[in-house]
């Protein structure tokens, strides 16, 4: 177990954050709980799921939050922008503040969405994933959460990608969470 640098447990400059980048019910989650078994250091785990539940209800039906609409798009408003705005810094002053963090979010925006978190970054040691599954498979992992409208997988799985650069990118079609939470802790120095 290490003892001392960036983070109060590591005694070399390691990754600070992991920022798992997906489509709705592309695997990032899972990989996430596998990411925090197999890192040998205690990681915090957010999500952008996080944060739409953190908000107020009437935000989350909202021209001014978020919208979900019946074909599974996402649309949100300037509230939303303003709390994810907050959100990010948050995230990032725990990271500051010695803490691993593993990210898991929806870069709606593609590379706009990137670009939010790297100007909060600014010096911070990040690992950017990219977690991709094909189209039909999420859409079948989205039927059986039962928890997200029908379409966001579809319409999700590849403009969260447009743009954005990545260290290193996983494939969920196929390739089970265990396995690349592994390929991912690879690249963690």
């Amino acid at each position: 177990m290490c003892v001392l640098g960036r983070r109060p447990y590591c005694d070399a400059v390691t990754t600070q954050m992991i920022i798992l980048n997906g489509g709705s019910s592309s695997g990032k989650s899972g990989i996430v709980r596998c990411l925090q078994a197999v890192l040998p250091d205690p990681w915090l785990a957010f999500g952008v799921d996080s944060l739409v539940d953190a908000m107020p209800a009437r935000m989350q039906t909202s021209d001014e939050g978020i919208n979900f609409s019946a074909d599974g798009r996402v649309i949100v408003g300037p509230g939303f922008r303003a709390l994810d705005a907050a959100w990010i810094e948050g995230i990032v002053a725990m990271a500051r503040a010695g803490a691993g963090v593993i990210v898991d979010d929806v870069f709606l925006g593609g590379a706009a969405s990137q670009q939010r978190w790297q100007k909060a970054l600014g010096g911070l040691d990040v690992l950017w994933v990219g977690v991709r599954c094909e189209s039909a498979v999420a859409a079948g992992r989205e039927i059986a959460r039962g928890d997200r409208i029908r379409g966001m997988a579809a319409a999700q799985a590849d403009v969260v990608h447009q743009g954005v650069i990545y260290d290193l990118e996983v494939d969920t079609t196929h390739t089970e969470s265990m396995v690349c939470a592994r390929t991912v802790a690879a690249h963690v120095s």
